[in-house]
């Protein structure tokens, strides 16, 4: 926990809050992983009070849809608060501001004076828009950019190579249907609906090839884990290793489903100690007794695993 009393945190007024803004400063991001990205809303204090102990990879701090306009300023005055005071966290913790010109830029320049690991921005339509939000940003900071608009869903993949800083995109599904003019039926009947998987294929292959995380929709039935879970073994089945979470219990089936597999690593390193002992020789194409042929292919393969 952050406040050891959150009962009295609640109770302090806008004014109260300002004056107990804090001058702590999250340690970097220790890991990256990204099997589970967690939605946290800021105006539930006692979930910010856990940022120091979540179980999530990475952790939204939200400031745009889920926020009405005239709590927007209180959500970010939370975020600011809570950031104040935490000195470590397990999480990676991103803010998703408001589009840049309803309040995004304003938020990114006020929150460059706390620790945070990265900025999302939101309805992303245009390269301009990206470059915008990495002029506001330190250098040490990333940008991860959310895929709801169909010039988005048509560009992801020229976007590759604009600055190291931007390294992930998430997937908005729903947003993105409405934007297309499809029913979300689509995947809130589960997987195997073919338009929704070649729009999840589509949006996989093109973060890819721009060189970013893909991170796939939330699933916002968060009382239906067997619903959830179906989709996070179509999407590992698919490439994946990323899923939006809504609470704990959904963060606990995706690190699962999305951890490597210990045999799968075990594999992973011979190949790559058999492979560069092989190189060594001058060898680029080898006869392993247990895992056959093995070439370069195989060998990034296995390294792309081990990273």
């Amino acid at each position: 926990m952050i406040f050891e009393n959150i009962e009295a945190v609640e109770d302090w007024d806008a004014h109260r809050k300002r004056a107990e803004i804090g001058t702590k400063r999250k340690a970097p991001c220790p890991h990256r992983r990204h099997r589970s990205n967690m939605m946290l809303n800021p105006l539930q204090l006692r979930h910010l009070n856990r940022l120091d102990s979540l179980d999530a990879d990475w952790v939204t701090l939200n400031l745009e849809d889920a926020i009405a306009p005239s709590k927007k300023k209180e959500a970010l005055l939370n975020i600011a608060l809570f950031l104040s005071h935490l000195e470590q966290s397990p999480s990676c913790i991103v803010v998703r501001v408001n589009p840049l010109d309803r309040g995004g830029e304003e938020e990114i320049r006020f929150l460059n004076d706390f620790g945070i690991d990265g900025i999302r921005l939101p309805k992303v339509r245009s390269r301009e828009e990206i470059e915008r939000a990495l002029a506001l940003l330190p250098e040490d900071r990333e940008l991860h950019i959310s895929l709801e608009t169909r010039e988005a869903f048509r560009d992801l993949a020229h976007w590759g190579g604009i600055d190291p800083r931007l390294t992930t995109a998430n997937l908005g599904i729903l947003d993105l249907l409405a934007d297309l003019g499809l029913p979300q039926r689509l995947v809130t009947d589960g997987p195997g609906n073919p338009t929704a998987e070649v729009l999840l294929t589509k949006f996989l292959l093109d973060a890819r090839t721009a060189g970013l995380v893909p991170v796939s929709f939330m699933y916002q039935d968060y009382r239906d884990l067997e619903g959830f879970r179906r989709w996070c073994l179509r999407e590992r089945e698919m490439g994946f290793d990323a899923k939006a979470c809504m609470g704990p219990a959904q963060v606990a089936v995706a690190n699962e489903i999305f951890a490597p597999d210990p045999e799968a690593l075990r594999r992973a390193r011979e190949i790559k100690a058999a492979f560069e002992k092989a190189s060594q020789r001058g060898e680029h194409g080898i006869m392993h007794t247990k895992y056959g042929f093995i070439d370069e292919p195989i060998y990034r393969d296995a390294l792309n695993l081990l990273k």
